[in-house]
C-alpha cells in the first residue's frame, strides 16, 4: 500500500498541548484521527492509511490561541489585515473604510458564531505564516522533512496546510509525489495568500510543483477558506477540480473533507 502524508490546517495547537507539548505526540494523535476520517470515505476494514501527518502548529504559535472575542482583541496588525481582506472577498464590508480594528469590530457583529470562531483562528495563523519569515521557514522545512523522510506517493493537504505543502514541495524539486490532493485550499485567495506565495506567481499564475505528477483540488461550495474554490484560474497544472457539498455547518473541517466520497476515485489506485 502506498504511503500517504497529511498536512493539517488551522487551529491544531490543542493537539500539541494535549500531547504534553510534544510535536510527535500531536502528529500521531492527528494521524489516528485522519485514518478514521478517511475510512469513512473509503469503507472496508479499518486500516492505517497515513504514514504520518506533518505537524507544524507549534511552530506558528508560542501558546494556545485566545477564544471568543478575546481572539480578535489579541490580533496584531498583520492578522487584522488578513481578516479584513478575507471578509471583503466574502462581500462583508467591502465599502468599509477606516482603522482595521474598527473594521474588525464591525465585522464581528455580522458573523455567525461558527464563522467568527473560524476567522479568529484563520487570520492569526495565516498572518504568522506569511509575514514572519523565520516561522515560515521553520514550518516549510518541517513539512518538507516529513515528506522527505516518508517518501509518500500521496500528499493530502488541508486548509493552510495546502499553502505549506505547496511551498515545501517547491522548495525541493527532489521531493516527488504521484498525487497532491488539496482540500479546502486558500491558495488562490487574492490579497491574502496568492501574491505572497514562494515562489512568487509569474504573470498572475502559480504552478504545480515540479515533483508532483498529478494535482487534484477539492473544495466545498460553502467553504469560507477556499476563496476561490477553484484553482485552475490561478495555477497551471491542476489536473482535476471538484466542487462538493459537505455540510453547511462543518464547511471546512478535515473530518468532513476526508470523509467525502469524492476522494475515493483519486486515492483508491494508491491503496492496493
Amino acid at each position: 500500500m502506498a504511503g500517504i502524508v497529511g498536512v493539517h490546517g488551522i487551529g491544531k495547537y490543542d493537539y500539541y498541548v494535549n500531547a504534553g507539548n510534544s510535536a510527535s505526540g500531536a502528529a500521531e494523535a492527528m494521524r489516528l484521527k485522519w485514518d478514521r476520517y478517511l475510512h469513512a470515505a473509503l469503507g472496508g476494514e479499518p486500516r492505517p492509511y497515513f504514514t504520518e501527518v506533518a505537524y507544524f502548529s507549534h511552530l506558528l504559535r508560542d501558546r494556545a490561541p485566545e477564544q471568543g472575542p478575546r481572539a480578535f482583541s489579541a490580533m496584531g496588525a498583520d492578522a487584522h489585515h488578513v481578516l479584513a481582506e478575507w471578509a471583503r472577498q466574502r462581500g462583508w464590508g467591502e465599502h468599509v473604510t477606516g482603522a482595521l480594528r474598527t473594521f474588525t469590530g464591525w465585522l464581528l457583529t455580522r458573523l455567525d458564531a461558527r464563522s467568527a470562531a473560524f476567522a479568529g483562528l484563520f487570520a492569526p495563523e495565516v498572518a504568522a505564516y506569511l509575514t514572519d519569515a523565520v516561522r515560515r521557514e521553520r514550518v516549510r522545512q518541517s513539512v518538507a522533512a516529513t515528506i522527505r523522510r516518508n517518501r509518500p506517493r500521496v500528499v493530502v493537504a488541508h486548509s493552510l496546510g495546502s499553502v505549506v505543502a505547496y511551498e515545501a514541495l517547491w522548495s525541493d524539486p527532489a521531493l516527488e509525489v504521484d498525487l497532491l490532493l488539496t482540500l479546502g485550499s486558500p491558495l488562490g485567495m487574492r490579497n491574502v495568500v496568492f501574491e505572497r506565495l514562494l515562489p512568487a506567481p509569474i504573470n498572475g499564475r502559480g504552478g504545480r510543483p515540479p515533483g508532483v505528477r498529478r494535482w487534484v483540488n477539492i473544495a466545498d461550495k460553502d467553504d469560507i477558506a477556499a476563496i476561490p474554490p477553484d484553482l485552475c484560474d490561478s495555477f497551471a497544472g491542476v489536473d482535476v477540480e471538484e466542487l462538493v457539498n459537505l455540510d453547511w455547518i462543518d464547511f471546512h473541517t478535515a473530518e468532513k473533507y476526508l470523509g467525502c466520497p469524492a476522494l475515493d476515485p483519486h486515492l483508491r489506485p494508491f491503496l492496493v
